[in-house]
């Protein structure tokens, strides 16, 4: 059941992707909604909406644009930008933020609140959100939506916030009191999911093959010895875990999408991050070491 909207009076939605889109038509369900992002998007939204397909259906006449002007009163802002273009996309806005403006940061990686924070400075609340749904970009204007997932928010009062916003037009969150495991874990997946998905250009279903496994262990391995170095424990056989999810995924990964389209990925905040913090605390990483290599070599190239 949709209820009436409560907390915030307007809700921006910067970076206008597969995720950006799909979160923007639901928040329009019951708010003021505005997208942000590029001009082709943009202009096939605003001139015959966005049209959502899939597991989700419908279409919404949403407002859209490629800057953004001005930050009413109570506005939150979901920020759904590649995790490389966080910094441009902030300072982008950062001098129309309000003391009452808050920032959910949707995105993959490790860090980008912290990140975020740090741009815009202490007075404004920054929360972050992990998104498990899958969408594809099959052209602008229109996204498929493959499967739908919880969003994972912190259990704050302005994740509470969120929350109720969320459930006013039937996006399904749960609120976590250890963000910092559930953001590890989801690192994991990531790091597991989507390298492997974009080397081999195939759904997610299909690297949860037995054959497969022990790369998938090497992954996990690798994340959980540099988690624990950062003093954050994964417990259980995440591995099996990420198998599963991976198996019930139909979806093409957004690296996946991305190295299909010649496009930088996000490599270096997923495994990247864990080579980086591997060497940082001295902890060997040689498998999300050549993950990161090859996927590196992949971008900028198109692959069919």
């Amino acid at each position: 059941m949709i209820t009436e909207a409560p907390d915030f009076t307007k809700v921006i939605i910067v970076g206008a992707g597969a995720i950006g889109s799909y979160y923007s038509y639901m928040l329009s369900r019951s708010s003021d909604v505005l997208l942000i992002g590029r001009r082709e998007h943009v202009d096939a939204v605003n001139s015959g909406g966005l049209e959502v397909t899939g597991a989700v259906e419908g279409t919404s006449n949403l407002d859209a644009s490629t800057e953004l002007s001005g930050i009413p009163e109570k506005s939150l802002i979901v920020l759904t930008t590649k995790a490389y273009d966080t910094e441009e996309a902030v300072k982008g806005f950062r001098g129309l933020l309000r003391p009452d403006t808050a920032i959910l940061v949707l995105q993959n990686g490790l860090g980008n609140e912290e990140l975020v924070q740090s741009l815009v400075g202490p007075d404004v609340d920054v929360v972050r959100g992990l998104a498990s749904t899958g969408v594809e970009f099959p052209s602008p204007g229109r996204i498929e939506v493959k499967l739908v997932r919880q969003t994972v928010l912190p259990k704050t009062a302005t994740g509470e916030r969120i929350e109720r916003l969320f459930a006013s037009c039937g996006l399904d969150a749960r609120l976590s009191e250890r963000m910092d495991v559930e953001v590890w874990r989801k690192l994991a997946m990531n790091c597991v999911i989507n390298p492997l998905t974009a080397l081999f250009r195939v759904p997610n279903t299909e690297i949860a093959v037995e054959g497969l496994r022990e790369v998938r262990r090497g992954i996990v391995d690798e994340c959980v010895s540099v988690s624990e170095r950062e003093g954050v424990v994964l417990e259980g056989d995440l591995e099996e875990e990420i198998a599963k999810a991976a198996a019930s995924y139909s979806n093409i990964s957004s690296m996946c999408q991305d190295v299909k389209k010649g496009r930088r990925t996000e490599i270096g905040f997923l495994n990247g991050k864990v080579s980086e913090l591997g060497r940082r605390h001295g902890v060997a990483t040689p498998v999300n070491d050549v993950l990161t290599s090859l996927i590196r070599f992949m971008e900028g190239k198109k692959w069919s």
